[in-house]
């Protein structure tokens, strides 16, 4: 595996999730997701952070002014903008006083350079597109607070394929209006990774050493990273992309998979300070601030990138782990996770709990606890995907399972009058440490008033169940020939916040319930939550039933 050394050659990140990636299905971002995404971004060493268009909506606006407060390290804030109008002078666009006054010390500029987009979509001369690129860089090249001025060759790829003189004519006036980097874009996302090496050489030799060429790819042939990585490798400088490869139709290139392969596979230098192993916390911070689910397959940084479940499997990591890593999950901030399912060997829970519970020698409790998970799996439960339930079966099965709780009754009423939105009352009745508790709560249905009777019913007793809060839930029919009589699995992921951390969470509880009635199996994943966290926050000699 190679490693970056001083003398190898350094590729420059350029992030542009807070534009680029919220042009994404289902991403929005506040002003406050922004500045503390940027700060993130600066942590890890990214170069570079496109922050919007200045113009574009009072958020953007707003993001411009509160980001020159932050006490960024490593990162530039880019503003982007589009040229100046046809005909019409730098000074008298609106668009380009606002890319100057955003006080950003780069500042990139888009432009047409596929003819077609200039004949059809601008209907310019190609003369006067020529000109509106190289007036609008040396206009804002000139502003008092911009360092560089960076070209967006939107539509390269086609442009160049269509008309390679006229392609290269748009790069040279990016160059005569003073840009310092010219960024290469595959803006439908359709090249291959040969046509973007055979491009981004061509260019290079044309054009020599004086044009720093950047790379800008989206994923629509699912070739983003690929060609990345070719265009770095014919001499491109810089990457630009998204964290987790949000962005419009299929996504851009996600960083965080670009940065791992070009920093352990490749042996380029990139992230300034060299913080690799902040690449996960990153894109789950940032899946988090999207109010997006996390992709568990995604390289480098996905919950299952470095997941192994297969007996066999997991037999060979435990001798020889890089026999089934392409490398280690620490060098990314992640971890491996050996998983327990019907398929597992009684390895697997030694290996994935062993050395919490003090069971890597217990045989015999290993293979009851094995022949546990396959039954169960067998009725329907899914433990891989609900590590928390797997625990407390483990606590249940070493007779070690606290009674924070007993439960005398639940109910839930729901009512529905015609054209009138249904309301849900649930009442829970329960014995706690030697009192009897009785609550009612309403709910907009019957998990959210389930949730918040227990909550009311505990909150006195133990108040740190006031810090899981849930934050995903799936419920999946496990033998639909049954039709609405089926059994279902009900998975539940509650986060754990702490104003104390980042994004306020600290960590994540996940956990299963499965019945033919799907508000008894919520109200198993409820409670089983509860009872896991408050397992982990109560004192030790609880937790071994002293």
């Amino acid at each position: 595996m190679n490693t970056p050394n001083a003398t190898q050659r350094r590729v420059e990140i350029y992030d542009t999730t807070l534009r680029d990636g919220t042009q994404g299905e289902g991403v929005n971002l506040s002003l406050v997701d922004k500045l503390k995404i940027t700060q993130l971004l600066d942590s890890v060493g990214v170069d570079f952070v496109e922050g919007g268009y200045p113009l574009s909506n009072p958020k953007d606006e707003a993001y411009f002014q509160e980001v020159r407060k932050l006490d960024l390290k490593h990162t530039k804030v880019c503003a982007f903008g589009m040229t100046r109008r046809k005909e019409i002078d730098p000074a008298d666009d609106a668009g380009m006083r606002a890319l100057v006054a955003s006080g950003s010390p780069v500042i990139t500029i888009v432009g047409k350079t596929w003819d077609l987009h200039v004949d059809e979509v601008l209907r310019v001369s190609r003369e006067e597109n020529l000109a509106m690129i190289r007036d609008s860089l040396a206009f804002c090249e000139a502003g008092p607070d911009c360092e560089q001025v960076f070209y967006d060759a939107e539509h390269f790829f086609d442009g160049y394929r269509a008309n390679p003189d006229y392609a290269l004519a748009t790069l040279r006036a990016a160059l005569e209006g003073g840009a310092s980097r010219l960024v290469l874009c595959d803006t439908n996302g359709g090249s291959l990774p040969g046509w973007v090496t055979q491009a981004v050489t061509e260019v290079h030799n044309v054009l020599g050493n004086d044009a720093q060429l950047a790379i800008h790819t989206h994923n629509d042939s699912g070739l983003a990273v690929a060609n990345s990585l070719a265009a770095v490798e014919a001499g491109a400088v810089q990457v630009q992309g998204t964290i987790n490869g949000i962005g419009e139709r299929c996504g851009n290139v996600d960083l965080t998979t670009v940065i791992a392969n070009l920093r352990l596979k490749m042996g380029y230098g990139c992230l300034t300070g060299g913080n690799l192993d902040g690449l996960t916390k990153l894109s789950r911070a940032v899946y988090e601030r999207a109010n997006l689910a996390l992709s568990s397959c995604q390289p480098y940084v996905g919950t299952s990138a470095f997941a192994h479940k297969g007996g066999m499997h997991v037999h060979a990591v435990q001798r020889i782990a890089h026999s089934y890593e392409h490398v280690e999950p620490g060098l990314v901030g992640n971890e491996r996770r050996i998983l327990v399912s019907e398929l597992s060997g009684a390895s697997n829970i030694s290996a994935t709990l062993g050395e919490k519970f003090s069971i890597q020698d217990d045989k015999a409790l290993q293979r009851t606890v094995l022949q546990r998970v396959q039954d169960l799996e067998h009725q329907g439960y899914h433990f891989e995907a609900a590590q928390a339930s797997f625990e407390l079966l483990l606590y249940d099965a070493m007779g070690r399972l606290p009674d924070f709780w007993e439960l005398d009754h639940y109910r839930c009423v729901i009512l529905r009058r015609n054209k009138e939105t249904a309301t849900t009352e649930a009442t829970v009745k329960l014995r706690t440490n030697g009192q009897t508790e009785h609550r009612v709560a309403e709910g907009d249905g019957p998990v959210n008033a389930l949730d918040g009777a227990l909550r009311k019913a505990l909150k006195d007793h133990y108040p740190q169940i006031n810090d899981v809060h849930l934050a995903d839930y799936k419920v999946r029919v496990v033998n639909p020939t049954a039709e609405s009589a089926a059994k279902v699995r009900v998975i539940a992921e509650f986060a754990v916040r702490d104003n104390g951390h980042d994004n306020g969470i600290t960590r994540y509880i996940t956990t299963i319930g499965v019945n033919e009635n799907i508000i008894d199996a919520s109200w198993q994943a409820i409670a089983d939550a509860f009872r896991y966290h408050l397992i982990e926050t109560t004192t030790p000699a609880r937790v071994q039933g002293a």
